[in-house]
């Protein structure tokens, strides 16, 4: 199987059905796509990396099955090894080390963009474009908001890319900027 967005998507749509997945793999790719052009990345690589990250979620959402089974679909369907090594590497539980550029990322802007679309679901206007990095900070210590967000990881994701955190923060949300519409923000 050609790897390029149009089958990325295809695998993604027929795994997932849930909006709120649908939008996060969208958020993802667009952050990965933006991280590829910054950094010197692959960027269709990058994105469709992002996009079928969590493909597998929503059927097997465990930590026992979560990316393991999605990556076994990948490795069948030929998709190439970096892709598949990335997906496996974005959880911390799998116990694959983050090595490459295109790793780090896809761990830094995972739970941050979900943390981003609650952020921007909260506000009046919902909108992404509006949303400001010290509001995200703020939100980031309340751990009330967005509970399922692993801020751990956020943290973890920023170290190991070794990036300024409201660098980062600014740059998705930038990003996800540029897909609003999309997004439904």
């Amino acid at each position: 199987m050609e790897q390029n967005r149009e089958n990325a998507y295809a695998l993604l749509t027929e795994y997932t059905k849930s909006d709120s997945l649908l939008k996060h793999a969208l958020s993802v790719e667009q952050a990965m796509r933006a991280y590829a052009r910054k950094l010197g990345g692959d960027e269709e690589k990058w994105g469709i990396t992002g996009l079928v990250h969590d493909f597998d979620y929503e059927l097997y959402p465990t930590l026992e099955d979560h990316p393991f089974r999605g990556c076994e679909i990948l490795k069948e369907r030929g998709w190439a090894d970096d892709i598949i090594r990335a997906v496996m590497s974005h959880g911390e539980h799998t116990g694959v080390k983050r090595e490459t550029p295109m790793e780090k990322t896809l761990f830094a802007v995972d739970e941050l963009c979900g943390f981003l679309l609650a952020c921007a679901y909260v506000r009046p206007d919902r909108k992404i474009a509006n949303v400001e990095v010290k509001s995200v900070k703020k939100k980031l210590k309340d751990k009330s908001f967005a509970r399922a967000v692993n801020r751990e990881d956020i943290a973890k994701g920023i170290e190991e890319l070794g990036i300024d955190a409201d660098g980062h923060i600014g740059f998705v949300i930038n990003a996800l900027s540029e897909i609003s519409d999309d997004l439904g923000l």
